[in-house]
């Protein structure tokens, strides 16, 4: 166990995978103020540990995160469930946009700068700041029992981390429009079917269907991996078809020079399977 973990988060590292597991069953795994700052810490670590190759995400118990504490926003407190040091959600307005920019946003952004790739495992409920999250990892894989809800609306909010940023670029502008607007939940099955996961998989095999698919990207070169999410990722966001054959050539000259290019030919010749090793 990593020196990250705390009670409500779990941080482990194993060959090239790192796992950070969200530990509050008994809340659905509601945000936590020790649980978003450990969650921050471990994601950096990960993409600063050059053994690390994938990230996956999951959680305990029957609910993959209700997002923000129930009990703290009706006490006025905010999203997070206080710690020790008594961390409030403000009295003014300008108080409670920066606890979210100190400590929920942080784990958006470290996420967006990440260049490895990071799979979501999704059992139960995901709803609002938890969709939110899940929406922000590379791939995600849901067990039959997930279900899913922006859940926003309901309560009179907007999507504060970042949903209407990611779910439009996942399933569309008017299917997540349509999300945003009702709060509705959506099941598994839909949510493949409107391309919000990957794939959907018996509960009871979701954990090893998500590990089994973060070593299967760890197999592969890393540099390569990495390459590519930057490669998609900026495609979509910002670049006209000139500026992304422009990156990606370069990128491709770059991997051309690496030990893996080699290894991958020659496997691919003696008809074995490849080692990779990063270089």
């Amino acid at each position: 166990m990593d020196e990250i973990s705390n009670q409500h988060l779990l941080y482990e590292k194993e060959g090239y995978i790192a796992r950070i597991i969200l530990n509050r069953p008994e809340v659905l795994n509601a945000f936590s103020l020790p649980m978003i700052q450990g969650w921050v810490k471990a994601l950096a670590d990960a993409q600063e540990d050059s053994q690390i190759r994938v990230v996956v995400l999951t959680a305990r118990g029957k609910a993959f995160c209700a997002g923000g504490d129930t009990k703290t926003m009706l006490a006025g407190r905010g999203f997070i469930a206080e710690d020790e040091h008594g961390e409030t959600w403000g009295p003014k307005a300008l108080d409670r946009k920066r606890s979210l920019t100190r400590h929920i946003h942080k784990v958006a952004l470290t996420l967006e700068s990440m260049d490895k790739p990071v799979i979501c495992g999704i059992q139960g409920a995901a709803v609002g700041a938890g969709l939110d999250m899940a929406l922000m990892c590379d791939l995600r894989l849901a067990a039959e029992s997930a279900k899913f809800s922006a859940g926003y609306v309901k309560v009179g909010l907007v999507p504060g981390d970042g949903g209407a940023f990611f779910l439009p670029r996942l399933i569309g502008t008017a299917k997540a429009l349509e999300l945003l607007w009702t709060g509705d939940f959506v099941t598994a099955v839909e949510a493949e079917k409107i391309g919000l996961v990957n794939r959907v998989v018996p509960d009871e095999l979701l954990e090893k269907s998500t590990l089994d698919l973060a070593e299967k990207i760890a197999q592969s070169p890393p540099v390569s991996v990495q390459m590519i999410k930057r490669a998609v990722y900026s495609a979509q966001r910002t670049q006209d078809l000139r500026t992304a054959l422009d990156m990606i050539s370069s990128q491709m000259a770059i991997v051309t020079e690496l030990e893996d290019y080699r290894e991958g030919l020659v496997s691919m010749a003696e008809k074995r399977p490849p080692v990779f090793r990063g270089k």
